[in-house]
């Protein structure tokens, strides 16, 4: 009787002994457990999140290629990136910088000139195309920052699909003798367009988003001649020198065939606009996308505008800064500089191979 009861009392102190060990074993694993997934090493959630973005980026793709119709709020996932206007840093690897939605890329195509020529209107009826991804702010990389780097140049772009075309646009890089060197170094297959406007109706434009800036400027014409009544043009004012377009060519011209340039006419590109934009994506290897039910004519304004895109409540229109009305400028100051400007023209007309009519 006394050794049952011994008996028994050591098999429920062995079972008790039994439990906490596979209590403590228990959690151990569980903690381990925890561990780990905290730390991130155990995948519970297995891809739900990323599958659904490469479906939805894969049908962006797909409709896109089946209607070359396709709007600009259809695409406003692929196209509505931020333009990086912060310019933060960059990392300083040398290569392409990858995620789900594309890469960031060097441009293949920039826009480099000329101010006040009509650029943001081309950039903005470029982006309606599916195929371009640009930057929203201009940049300045090879006037202003070229010391960053170009790894810091290109992680200001947006990301890209394959296919897609880069672009930025900074109409201050055509008269910036350092630039085309630089545009070289960076990949001597880089795409310039040039978008010129006559040059002494670009001057007045020019001085007249100055005077909005500045009231207090100084006339027109007391800026535009270092001595008006011998009629001596004062070139080393801006206004001035961005309009001798041959001469800022001939720096590009040393480092860039000219089948690498392609020269829009400003003008055309308010007469004309789909018909312009037209030759622009021939330029870029782009299917004619842009066509002229894209655009209609603001008469307010007095340049094209964007028809309201499928899912908007109006239409797109340049900024307020856009189609100032000009100061009056004294008729024989204008003709003493469209007569500056005539052999400045007809070099540039010889060089492109193309009469833009501005005499």
């Amino acid at each position: 009787m006394g050794c049952s009861k011994w008996r028994a009392a050591l098999n429920l102190g062995h079972l008790r002994g039994q439990s906490a060990r596979s209590v403590f074993l228990t959690m151990i694993m569980l903690l381990t457990y925890l561990f780990y997934c905290l730390n991130g090493f155990c995948e519970s959630l297995p891809r739900p999140v990323h599958d659904q973005q490469s479906r939805h980026v894969k049908a962006v793709s797909d409709r896109r290629a089946a209607s070359p119709t396709f709007s600009a709020s259809q695409t406003s996932t692929l196209q509505e990136e931020p333009s990086n206007a912060s310019f933060g840093d960059a990392p300083s690897n040398n290569m392409s910088i990858s995620n789900t939605f594309g890469s960031k890329k060097f441009p293949q195509a920039i826009i480099i000139g000329v101010k006040k020529g009509g650029t943001r209107a081309l950039l903005e009826f470029l982006r309606i195309h599916p195929d371009v991804r640009a930057v929203g702010a201009e940049p300045h990389f090879f006037d202003r920052f070229y010391e960053k780097g170009l790894d810091w140049y290109r992680n200001l772009m947006p990301r890209t699909l394959e296919g897609q075309i880069t672009m930025e646009k900074t109409p201050s890089y055509f008269i910036t003798k350092e630039a085309p060197r630089r545009v070289f170094s960076m990949s001597r297959h880089t795409k310039l367009i040039v978008v010129v406007r006559d040059p002494v109706t670009r001057a007045v434009s020019d001085y007249t988003q100055t005077l909005s800036k500045s009231p207090g400027l100084l006339s027109f014409q007391n800026l535009a001649f270092r001595n008006l009544t011998a009629g001596l043009i004062d070139t080393s004012w801006s206004a001035v020198r961005i309009g001798i377009y041959s001469k800022h060519l001939d720096n590009w011209l040393r480092f860039f065939p000219l089948s690498r340039f392609l020269f829009v006419s400003g003008e055309r590109l308010v007469t004309d606009p789909a018909g312009e934009m037209g030759r622009v994506q021939d330029f870029l290897g782009l299917k004619r996308v842009v066509t002229d039910k894209h655009f209609y004519f603001n008469q307010t304004k007095g340049f094209p505008c964007l028809k309201k895109p499928e899912g908007s409540s109006r239409p797109r229109c340049l900024g307020k800064s856009k189609g100032r009305p000009h100061p009056l400028i004294p008729p024989d100051v204008l003709l003493r500089l469209r007569n500056f400007y005539r052999p400045f023209n007809l070099k540039f007309y010889q060089i492109t191979g193309h009469n833009f009519g501005w005499d």
